[in-house]
C-alpha cells in the first residue's frame, strides 16, 4: 500500500466516524462507502454493515438495495462497503491475483450488530481483513448470500490463510464458508444461465419466524441452485429448498429428473462457537443475486433474517415491508458485467 493511499484511507476512517451521524441516505462522491441512517422502526438503534465484493452476482447493486430497505422501512442505520480500485475511486468488484481487494470502511464493523455479506474470492489488505476477523471471532451474527460460502480466496502463507475457501488444514477446514457459513464452494446443481430457482419452504419449517409471511413459491431468483454437501454441517438447519425450474420465469415449470430429488437447501440457519466463546446467529443463502430482489419474497426472506440474526424475531411483522426503494433496475448477473466508473455514491439514490 502507498503512502499515499495510506494518508487516504486514515482520512476516510476518519470521515466515517462524522459521516455515521448524517441523514438518512446520505452519500457524497468521495466517500467509498455509503451510510443510511435508520429512523423510526423496529431496527432504530441497531448498526448493520453489508460488505460487497464479488465478481459475478453483482453485489454493489444488491446490497445497497437491501440496505435502503432496512433502513426506510425497519429503521436499521445500514452501512455498505464496497471494493474499491485505489487508483481512481471506482468500484472494482473483479478480483484479480496481482492485486489486494481494499474495502474502504471496514473498520464499521467495530459498531455493527450484524454483518451481511455478498463476497467471492476477496483477499483483502491483513489490516483491513484484521478488522472483519475480529468480528467473526466477537461471536457477532452473519448473513451470508449467494457466493459468501466462497468469500476468500487467500494465498498460502499468507496470515489470514484459513480463511480461504480451499484451506485444508484440519483446524479450519475448508475455511470461513464451512466453518461459519455451514458450506464452501461445491458446484452448481442447476444449469447456469439457463434453469432459475424456486424456492419451497423445508418440511416442518413453516412456522419459523423467518419465514413469516412467505408461502412456497414465493422466493425465485434467476440464478441457479448450488450444490451443497448433505447433510449440512453441525446445527445447521436447511428452511427453504431450491426447486430447479425449466427455465429463466418465475411461473416456469420445475425440471424433471434426479436433479430435483433430493432438492437442495437454498437457506439455512446454523450456530458459530467463536475464539471468544461466543455463539453467533448465522443465517446463508445460496441466493441473493442482485436480479433474485427483484422477487418480493426473495427480499422479505432477507429481511426477515435480519431480524432473527440479530434477535429480534418477536419483531417481524407478519407481512414485512420490503417494497423496492427507488429505481431498481439491476444488471443481469456475469463475469465483467458490472457498471463501469461508479462510485458508491452512484447508488445512493
Amino acid at each position: 500500500m502507498t503512502g499515499r493511499w495510506t494518508t487516504r484511507l486514515c482520512a476516510w476512517a476518519l470521515a466515517a466516524m462524522t459521516t455515521f451521524s448524517t441523514s438518512a441516505g446520505s452519500a457524497w462522491a468521495d466517500d467509498p462507502w455509503l451510510v443510511f441512517e435508520g429512523g423510526d422502526g423496529p431496527g432504530k438503534g441497531k448498526h448493520i454493515v453489508l460488505i460487497s465484493g464479488d465478481d459475478e452476482y453483482r453485489s454493489e447493486e444488491a446490497l445497497p438495495q437491501l440496505a435502503k430497505i432496512l433502513s426506510k422501512h425497519h429503521g436499521f442505520k445500514c452501512t455498505v462497503l464496497f471494493s474499491i480500485d485505489t487508483q481512481t475511486g471506482f468500484i472494482k468488484p473483479n478480483h484479480d491475483d496481482k492485486s489486494p481487494d481494499h474495502t474502504p470502511g471496514i473498520e464499521a464493523l467495530k459498531t455493527a450488530d450484524l454483518a451481511i455479506l455478498g463476497l467471492r474470492f476477496r483477499n483483502m489488505p491483513d489490516e483491513q481483513m484484521q478488522h472483519f476477523v475480529d468480528y467473526i471471532e466477537a461471536g457477532k451474527p452473519v448473513i451470508g448470500t449467494r457466493t459468501s460460502t466462497h468469500s476468500f480466496h487467500i494465498p498460502k502463507g499468507s496470515k489470514f490463510e484459513k480463511y480461504t475457501w480451499t484451506y485444508g488444514g484440519k483446524d479450519y477446514e475448508k475455511g470461513f464458508g464451512k466453518q461459519v457459513l455451514g458450506e464452501t464452494w461445491i458446484s452448481h446443481h442447476g444449469q447456469h444461465g439457463s434453469q432459475s430457482t424456486r424456492g419451497l419452504i423445508a418440511q416442518g419449517q413453516e412456522g419459523h419466524a423467518i419465514l413469516k409471511g412467505i408461502k412456497s413459491g414465493d422466493i425465485w431468483g434467476p440464478s441457479d441452485v448450488y450444490g451443497v454437501t448433505l447433510p449440512l454441517p453441525g446445527d445447521s438447519q436447511p428452511l427453504v429448498l431450491g426447486q430447479i425450474l425449466k427455465g429463466m420465469k418465475f411461473d416456469d415449470a420445475p425440471l424433471e429428473g434426479p436433479k430435483n430429488e433430493p432438492m437442495m437447501p437454498v437457506a439455512w440457519t446454523k450456530s458459530y462457537k467463536s475464539a471468544s466463546g461466543n455463539v453467533a446467529r448465522i443465517f446463508t443463502t445460496t441466493m441473493g443475486a442482485a436480479t433474485d430482489l427483484e422477487a418480493e419474497g426473495t427480499r422479505r426472506l432477507i429481511v426477515n433474517a435480519a431480524y432473527w440474526a440479530v434477535g429480534m424475531e418477536a419483531k417481524i411483522a407478519d407481512k414485512s415491508n420490503v417494497d423496492l426503494v427507488g429505481d431498481y433496475k439491476p444488471t443481469k448477473f456475469g463475469f465483467g458485467s458490472f457498471q463501469k466508473e461508479k462510485k458508491p455514491a452512484d447508488f445512493a439514490k
